[in-house]
């Protein structure tokens, strides 16, 4: 079973700008089988959106458990686990269903949520760049 430890490669601070967002993802080191992380998005000053992140083992594996502001908590099980991947599910979720996570070729991170949103599939993609922790 996968431990967070093949994980150590998510650890550190993301960033993305799209127009007047900036989105940023920092993600602890692995230590005592967890990884701990945080997101927000903040536009012209303030924030917008914000989310507590943490990936535990869990009886079926690894799991990644969001608790994304103003909704509760949704714990999405691993279905694969690489050294550059790391894909996580949750069938009864409304949005997402699936959680990505994929280190570029070229450093950056891609996260990906996607799902159905109406009946039909979306996916919202995240294109992080290495960003200073300071």
């Amino acid at each position: 079973m996968p431990t967070v430890l093949l994980l150590a490669w998510l650890a550190g601070c993301w960033e993305l700008t799209r127009g007047t967002q900036h989105v940023t993802e920092q993600w602890m080191r692995p230590e005592g089988a967890s990884l701990l992380g945080m997101s927000r998005t903040t536009s012209e000053g303030r924030t917008v959106a914000y989310e507590f992140l943490l990936i535990r083992p869990g009886a079926k594996g690894l799991e990644y458990v969001a608790r994304p502001s103003g909704q509760a908590e949704a714990v999405f099980t691993a279905v694969r686990i690489t050294d550059r991947e790391a894909v996580f599910e949750n069938p009864a979720h409304d949005f997402p269903t699936r959680i990505t996570y994929r280190l570029q070729a070229d450093n950056g991170l891609l996260a990906i949520a996607e799902g159905r949103v109406n009946g039909q599939p979306r996916a919202l993609e995240f294109p992080y760049r290495a960003a200073s922790c300071g």
